[in-house]
């Protein structure tokens, strides 16, 4: 049971520190949409989307204004439409229209994103994978809100070094294809290793084939709470954060608990998972970097951060995971550049490189993410930075990822306006020294020796 002063407690956090429920988001299986055509596909794909998820924003809305806790987005995520239009594609352009397709219902009803134009190609690249990968950049310039996402590598089987070549080069033609709107198409865009097949965040989201036919999950936010209450335990030991951070936690995940059961019941959808997250905004006071800053680093990026970060990380689980028996997707703190005001200061002054960001991405949620860099850097450094990143992930048997912006005209010292929750973006420095002779290998890295545990 609540106590009156619990109640008092959620409800400050709510008013003052930003605390939300990020993201309700339905996943829906697509196998039975599966078709020789793809007209036949994609009426079946948007009858499918809209028997399951007609009421999704309808009763978000509603839980929102009984329980008086903000639900920022509503969402959907699908089986990953590689897999859906491997019978009926017949070229990248196939691939488009169903991309369409998802746009169009998913504006119909109402949600804010739909993940799930995605691709898993860790081992190796099937023709329609391929062809889904080639039909990127025209599909997300064709669509306001549909998310891509290309799994290329796991620790179980390395890194599909063709495929992270193959997504070098289809972003930098991503923004080229969006170059009038700030290359937004690269935001829609991100290369994974060891995707989580119960992601409710994008762009990283698509339903996994061991999933349902339909599912809620649910992503909880709170950099804001987690700051307000270390603000009150300066100068105390380790032991004291660190309870703290597991105590917030705690309660931001019970709220995320109570509306993801709720939600399930009400549209009859089975509860998939909490994923706890501390996924900023651009808002001020809701940001990731101002919670290492207030542990004691007096810049995010100065020397400490990556162990602050790694703390931060840890203690989020611990408390979460002990408020929910469900705790999945990606579940700790992000740290994107653009979408968090602390960020892009630290940016701003130096004290952040993607240097530093890489180290930091061996201990956060997740990797590289909402980075804006100058648009004449090559395909094949993009494709190295996304190798890095793969190897961190395959390595620690964590979850990395690459959401990178090269802007076309754009150079170190300019930024760009994204709008909404992707904020603003800063042009970071890259090193262009070449790697180009390793990218054009062919082949793959191979899995680590651990990978080889049943």
């Amino acid at each position: 049971m609540l106590n009156i002063s619990e109640v008092f407690e959620t409800t400050n956090m709510i008013e003052h520190d930003n605390l939300d429920v990020r993201t309700v988001t339905m996943g829906i299986s697509l196998f039975d949409c599966i078709s020789t055509d793809v007209d036949k596909t994609c009426r079946l794909i948007e009858a499918k989307l809209l028997k399951y998820a007609g009421n999704l924003a309808r009763t978000c809305d509603q839980m929102s204004a009984e329980f008086g806790i903000p639900i920022v987005n509503k969402r959907i995520s699908v089986t990953p439409i590689s897999v859906v239009g491997a019978s009926c594609c017949k070229s990248p352009e196939d691939y488009v229209k169903i991309c369409m397709t998802l746009d169009r219902v998913r504006e119909k009803l109402g949600l804010s994103f739909l993940g799930g134009f995605s691709a898993i190609v860790s081992k190796g690249m099937t023709a329609s994978d391929r062809m889904l990968i080639e039909a990127i950049p025209e599909a997300l310039a064709k669509t306001d809100l549909v998310c891509a996402s290309v799994n290329v590598g796991s620790t179980k089987t390395g890194i599909n070094m063709d495929a992270v070549k193959l997504m070098g080069e289809t972003i930098k033609k991503a923004a080229e294809a969006t170059k009038d709107n700030n290359c937004m198409a690269c935001a829609k865009l991100v290369v994974l290793c060891n995707a989580p097949d119960d992601n409710p965040f994008m762009a990283g989201a698509f339903l996994g084939i061991t999933q349902p036919d339909a599912v809620i999950n649910v992503g909880v936010s709170g950099p804001g709470v987690v700051k307000a209450a270390l603000d009150k335990c300066h100068g105390e030991d380790f032991q004291v954060l660190c309870d703290t951070i597991k105590k917030t936690a705690f309660k931001i995940t019970r709220v995320g608990q109570m509306i993801a059961q709720e939600a399930a019941k009400r549209l009859n959808v089975p509860f998939g998972i909490i994923d706890l997250s501390l996924a900023p905004t651009p808002a001020i006071g809701d940001s990731v970097a101002d919670i290492i800053e207030a542990m004691g680093i007096e810049k995010c990026g100065a020397p400490g951060t990556t162990a602050a970060l790694a703390l931060l990380n840890d203690q989020v689980k611990k408390g979460g995971v002990m408020a929910s028996s469900y705790v999945g997707g990606l579940s700790g703190a992000f740290i994107p550049v653009s979408e968090d005001a602390g960020m892009i200061a630290a940016a701003e002054c130096g004290a952040l490189t993607i240097e530093k960001l890489e180290a930091m991405t061996c201990v956060c949620s997740v990797g590289l993410d909402m980075i804006a860099i100058p648009g004449d850097t090559t395909a094949a450094t993009i494709s190295g930075i996304i190798a890095d990143e793969a190897a961190i992930g395959m390595i620690n048997q964590k979850t990395t990822a690459v959401r990178i912006m090269p802007v076309v005209g754009k150079t170190v010292g300019d930024s760009i306006e994204l709008g909404g929750l992707l904020g603003r973006a800063p042009i970071m420095k890259v090193n262009n020294y070449s790697c180009e002779e390793f990218i054009s290998r062919s082949g793959s890295i191979p899995a680590p020796i651990h990978s080889f545990k049943n």
